[in-house]
């Protein structure tokens, strides 16, 4: 049973498990190689069942394992934030945090801090800004009280949330091709384009998907990518804060529409989550759409992830 494991040895076989070497993951751990092979071998006789597989290519995850990296990475992640949360709990005057994707939700996010501050039980809110697809895990372990999110491309498993707001989407190419002369485009016209391939964004298990187009991590290098017509992208019309001169934004008239959430942990009791909630829902739908905002002008958000991710 897991629960007959101590932190110490989860936290042993979850480096194993992710080095898939016992060198690598002795030095990341800062302890010799024999007593974490000897750990690891405790740990497969008190549960019975054997975690990796050891031959002269090297070391695999069984289906055991696969499991237990799994169930293993969640409750270290529990216990963090357990630790964070308590000690944020002692101290009073501590801010609420609030996690982002950078330039993300920029409208949005300024209304929800203006709205916020004229709630009962709010607190100061520190923004801590990530990158694409980081709020999930931030939220888990506790370094973040709540965020702002995306369905469907950001992991909302396990968390309460509020609909902030729906939109469409719109494909962002460099300002000279062809296809950015274009009122709208489909989502089989951008698909189409052998000289612009479609950004690919990492899965939420960190893997990229197939295709020819670059892989991409954060909204810098995506821009530049861009400009130089090296890549095209879908996001949220709204999201286009960080869009260069280069680019332009063209409405895809048939993409999957994004809702906005705000996410927070289940079962919070925290008052100021419940006053930035509270916040949060009196914002109703109130983001302005890209025509009201000027058309295929400059945005004022950031991006989230392209279609293709």
């Amino acid at each position: 049973m897991v629960d007959d494991l101590e932190t110490r040895e989860l936290r042993y076989f979850v480096a194993v498990a992710e080095e898939l070497h016992f060198g690598r993951a002795a030095e990341r751990l800062g302890i010799a190689q024999p007593p974490l092979s000897r750990a690891i071998s405790r740990i497969e006789q008190r549960l019975g069942v054997r975690l990796l597989s050891r031959d002269r290519r090297g070391v695999a995850l069984t289906d055991a394992g696969r499991v237990l990296l799994r169930e293993a990475a969640a409750a270290l992640d529990a216990v963090t934030a357990a630790t964070r949360r308590t000690r944020r709990a002692g101290d009073p005057q501590r801010p609420l945090v609030l996690v982002s994707k950078s330039g993300a939700s920029h409208e949005l996010l300024r209304s929800l801090l203006d709205a916020v501050t004229d709630e009962p039980g709010a607190a100061p809110v520190e923004v801590s800004l990530c990158e694409i697809g980081e709020q999930a895990r931030l939220l888990r372990d506790g370094r973040a009280d709540v965020a702002l999110m995306h369905r469907p491309f950001d992991d909302l498993a396990g968390f309460d949330t509020a609909d902030l707001h729906v939109e469409g989407q719109v494909a962002i190419l460099p300002a000279g091709h062809p296809l950015a002369a274009r009122e709208r485009l489909t989502l089989a016209e951008i698909r189409d384009v052998p000289d612009l391939p479609l950004a690919r964004w990492p899965r939420l298990d960190g893997s990229y998907p197939d295709g020819p187009g670059p892989e991409v991590r954060s909204q810098s290098q995506l821009a530049q990518l861009v400009a130089l017509g090296r890549t095209l992208l879908v996001i949220p019309a709204s999201s286009r804060a960080w869009q260069w001169p280069d680019h332009v934004a063209v409405p895809v008239v048939d993409a999957p529409e994004v809702t906005t959430v705000l996410a927070w942990p289940p079962n919070s009791r925290s008052p100021a989550v419940a006053a930035l909630v509270r916040a949060a829902a009196g914002l109703g739908d109130t983001t302005p759409s890209p025509t009201q905002r000027g058309g295929r002008g400059h945005g004022t958000e950031g991006p989230e992830p392209a279609v293709s991710r």
